[in-house]
C-alpha cells in the first residue's frame, strides 16, 4: 500500500498544493527526505510564481499528478550539507532553479546540459531517482543534490533575484547559444511579460539596441523609460510593423499564447535568428519562403544547465539586474494565479515564503 505524502519521508514539510484541475492551492503537509551524503538542505525564504506553475496546477499541458506543490524559481539558505558537499556550508544563500535531478553520465550531462538529459528530473510535478513526487518551493524546506544548487550572489537580492533561476535563465541560454550578444546588434524582445522584461535588461546589458514588440501600446513607457529600451513597435499596427521589416538581427519570442510568427520573421534581416521561448498550448505555423529567401533561422531554447544558470546570476549580479516584482503573502497564491492568467503583474509575483507559510 503507497504510503500519504506525509509518510513517504523522514523531514516533514509544509507547503501549499493543488488537489485537482480547479487549481486552487490550500495548506498541504508532505514530507522530505532525508539529507544524504551529496545533499542540501535549504529554508525557503522566497519563490517566485512562474506561468507555468499556473498551467501546471490547472493540467492545461495534460500531465499534471496530483496533489502539486508549484514552484520553481526557489530562494532559501543552507540548514545542512552531507559529507561529499564542498561548494555549500550552513547559512549560505542558494538558489534552485527548474531541475533537481539528472542521470548525471549520459552525453548531455558531461557537456553541463543537464537539462536537456532525457532523465531529467524537475522540481515539481516529477519523479525523483526513488520514484517518490517531487514538490517545489511552495514550501518552508526543500532537499536538493549539490550539483543542482546554485550559489546566490550577495549582492543580488533574494526576493527580485528568485525570478532569474526561470525567467533568466531562460533568456540568457539562447542568447548566448545562438551568439545574439554581439554589441551593437539589434535585438527584438516580442512580448513584455516575466520573460520579455528580464531579456530587456540582459540585452541592454550585452550591449545591444533593444526593441520591444508588443500588440499592447500601453506597454510603451514601461517598455523605454521603465525598462531601458531603445525603442518599441507595436504589433497590431500594420503600417508600423512595415517601416520595421528587415531591421533586426536577432528576436527572442517570449509570447506563451498562439500567435503568428510570419510578421516576426519578416522583421529579421538577412541572416537573422528568431528564437522562440513561450510555450503555446497549440502548433505554430511556420512559413518557410521567408526563411529560405533570407537564410534565417527559427529555433529554440529550454532554461539552460547548471554551469550556464550559475554563470547568468553572476552575469545579473555584476550588471545589478533583477526581475520587477510584486512581493506576496502564501494565501494571495490562489488571486496571484488569477491576476498571471489575466497578465494582471508587473512582472513577476514573488511569495515571501519564510514571513508567511504559517502552519
Amino acid at each position: 500500500m503507497a504510503k500519504s505524502p506525509e509518510e513517504e519521508h523522514p523531514q516533514k514539510a509544509f507547503g501549499w498544493a493543488a488537489r485537482d484541475t480547479s487549481g486552487i492551492l490550500s495548506p498541504f503537509r508532505f514530507s522530505r527526505r532525508e539529507n544524504a551524503d551529496d545533499d542540501v538542505t535549504i529554508k525557503v525564504l522566497y519563490c517566485g510564481v512562474c506561468h507555468s506553475d499556473v498551467h501546471s496546477v490547472k493540467n492545461e499541458w495534460g500531465f499534471t499528478n496530483y496533489p502539486i506543490v508549484p514552484g520553481h524559481e526557489i530562494v532559501g539558505v543552507v540548514t545542512k550539507a552531507g559529507k561529499n558537499v564542498e561548494k555549500f556550508k550552513v547559512g549560505d544563500r542558494v538558489g534552485v532553479g527548474v531541475i533537481v535531478g539528472s542521470c548525471m553520465k549520459c552525453e548531455t550531462c558531461d557537456q553541463d546540459l543537464e537539462n536537456y538529459c532525457p532523465r531529467t528530473i524537475f522540481t515539481y510535478n516529477s519523479l525523483d531517482h526513488d520514484r517518490t513526487k517531487t514538490y517545489g518551493g511552495y514550501s518552508d524546506m526543500i532537499v536538493v543534490h549539490h550539483r543542482y544548487v546554485l550559489r546566490f550572489p550577495d549582492n543580488l537580492a533574494l526576493d527580485a533575484g528568485a525570478p532569474l533561476l526561470c525567467a533568466g535563465i531562460t533568456v540568457y541560454s539562447p542568447m548566448k547559444y545562438y551568439g545574439m550578444t554581439e554589441p551593437g546588434k539589434h535585438l527584438g524582445v516580442a512580448g513584455l511579460g516575466g520573460l520579455g522584461h528580464v531579456a530587456v535588461k540582459i540585452g541592454k546589458a550585452f550591449g545591444l539596441k533593444v526593441t520591444v514588440i508588443s500588440s499592447s501600446p500601453g506597454k510603451e513607457d514601461e517598455a523605454v523609460k521603465r525598462l531601458g529600451a531603445d525603442s518599441f513597435l507595436l504589433s497590431s499596427d500594420p503600417a508600423k510593423l512595415k517601416a520595421a521589416m528587415g531591421t533586426m538581427d536577432y528576436i527572442i519570442d517570449t509570447v506563451s499564447a498562439v500567435h503568428s510568427l510570419a510578421p516576426l520573421i519578416g522583421l529579421l534581416k538577412l541572416n537573422g535568428k528568431l528564437v522562440t521561448v513561450g510555450l503555446p498550448d497549440k502548433p505554430l505555423e511556420l512559413p518557410i519562403f521567408p526563411l529560405v529567401l533570407g537564410r534565417k533561422l527559427v529555433g529554440g531554447s529550454d532554461i539552460g544547465g547548471m554551469k550556464e544558470t550559475q554563470e547568468m546570476l553572476d552575469f545579473c549580479a555584476k550588471h545589478n539586474i533583477t526581475s520587477d516584482i510584486e512581493l506576496i503573502r502564501m494565501d494571495y497564491i490562489n488571486t496571484a494565479m488569477e491576476r498571471i492568467a489575466k497578465c494582471d503583474v508587473r512582472y513577476r509575483f514573488v511569495i515571501d515564503v519564510g514571513n508567511s507559510l504559517t502552519q
